[in-house]
């Protein structure tokens, strides 16, 4: 390694946090060198170890902190510094929105080049815990018996847990009982080194206003030993559940679940709300892990839509209808579109079973979906675009700009490539009125955000 970098492997240095990773952890910056260290927090000083050196940016390990930052706390669960779960439970919670809002605030400014654009500061909830309403967790095994947890950071080694405090305290019980029971009748968990043992996750989706469990068991092979007997037990020891689930994936991979999905007993779904409008959630269905604030962020979408009754709307990644049907409510027709054809059955159910005639669904990817809408004649008065991470696609956006729709609301989950694409949009003649973060994953770094556009007269 050259001796040009500012810091060496082994260096003892003495700095001050300026910033956070997007995974939670302290930057420092040393001759403008960038040091990535976890567990510091901006505006601490502090002793780390120099462990990695790379051209661009190096890492450290925080040794100990002279300046404590006004928002450090402990943090209060006991396997937070193994578990990968959560990044950001020794910044209170004022210190996290505070983050995410400069988060956000900066990417816009860097990536977007968006100057003086509104950014508010980010919705939070009143309680920041306890608010996943889905729990996925790996199997393994430890003198003999089942355990269950998260991942260590960065490895495969599962640390078991007894409770998450991030998970609904429904979604802790469930596993425990499973793991419980279906350890007393000799189940073997998943060696993925070996590529042998039967169960490899037991997620526990949970619905909040209603109540209802359902319990999915992933296993490698077609059978799962006293299956009978396990599921009987399974019904009857733990309340609420209404749907007990059997997914096969038998292939060498980290993807969760496989293709051949079987009710064992009870129902397909199980049904929740957000707001007014009731959701059928099957065990393959994508649903948002934090309902409460999931509604936080549609009504701010639906406020940027601003609809009167007579409106054609388009949602792009329309998944299984969520956005498509609060914006139903008041636009007078919504076509969404959706790449993950059970999505788009998922999405037709949901609008059956709230009465909704005024919302259709397609399969097929948007870029292809709508530009063809807009070719036969099909426009819209407001888009509504909810991409992964990734963003919207080239093609996609090329169409938004020929079709010119009045607004365009861009819902988010990943602040880079919302300033990267929100830019593209402001050079086809769009002006980004204000853009609104809120946090669906306190305790995380991760923040969604809502941008509301509107189309430049003379443009």
């Amino acid at each position: 390694m050259s001796r040009t970098l500012p810091v060496q492997k082994n260096d003892y240095i003495d700095v001050i946090f300026e910033d956070l990773t997007h995974e939670g952890a302290g930057v420092a910056k040393v001759d403008g060198y960038p040091l990535f260290v976890p567990d510091g927090l901006p505006g601490e000083r502090a002793k780390v170890k120099v462990i990695k050196v790379n051209k661009g940016y190096g890492f450290g390990r925080l040794i100990e902190t002279y300046e404590r930052s006004p928002y450090r706390v402990e943090a209060p669960c006991p396997i937070y510094k193994e578990c990968g779960g959560c990044q950001l439970q020794h910044l209170s919670y004022e210190g996290q929105l505070l983050a995410k809002e400069k988060q956000v605030r900066d990417v816009l400014e860097r990536i977007g080049k968006l100057e003086g654009v509104k950014v508010h500061p980010v919705l939070g909830m009143k309680d920041p815990w306890r608010y996943r309403n889905k729990a996925q967790v790996p199997i393994g095994e430890q003198e003999g018996g089942l355990i269950g947890g998260f991942y260590q950071q960065r490895t495969h080694q599962i640390i078991d847990m007894k409770e998450c405090l991030i998970q609904q305290e429904k979604n802790d019980e469930v596993v425990q009982k499973v793991k419980e029971i279906c350890g007393r009748y000799g189940v073997r968990a998943y060696d993925e080194g070996r590529h042998k043992g039967e169960l490899r996750h037991v997620m526990a989706r949970y619905g909040l206003v209603t109540g209802e469990v359902m319990i999915v068991l992933v296993t490698r092979t077609n059978e799962l030993p006293h299956k009978q007997r396990i599921v009987e037990e399974i019904a009857s020891s733990i309340e609420g559940v209404k749907s007990i689930v059997h997914n096969v994936n038998s292939r060498k991979t980290n993807v969760i679940m496989g293709d051949v999905t079987r009710v064992l007993w009870g129902e397909e779904v199980i049904y929740d709300f957000i707001g007014d409008i009731k959701f059928a959630i099957s065990a393959r269905s994508f649903y948002q892990v934090n309902p409460e604030q999931t509604k936080v962020l549609y009504d701010k979408a639906l406020e940027y839509a601003n609809l009167s009754g007579e409106e054609q709307v388009i949602d792009a990644y329309c998944g299984i209808g969520t956005i498509s049907l609060f914006l139903a409510q008041k636009a007078k027709e919504v076509f969404g579109v959706e790449i993950v054809p059970e999505a788009i059955e998922d999405a037709k159910r949901n609008a059956d079973l709230n009465g909704m005639t005024n919302a259709s669904f397609a399969v097929g990817k948007a870029e292809e979906v709508i530009p063809d809408w807009y070719k036969k004649g099909n426009t819209a008065d407001v888009l509504v675009v909810d991409p992964p991470r990734k963003g919207c696609d080239e093609a996609l956006l090329k169409t938004i700009l020929s079709m010119k729709p009045k607004k365009v609301v861009y819902v988010s989950c990943n602040p880079g490539t919302l300033a990267r694409d929100l830019r593209i949009l402001e050079d086809g003649g769009y002006r980004t009125i204000e853009v609104q973060p809120v946090d669906m994953f306190p305790q995380t770094m991760h923040c969604e955000a809502v941008a509301g556009l509107e189309w430049k007269e003379g443009s």
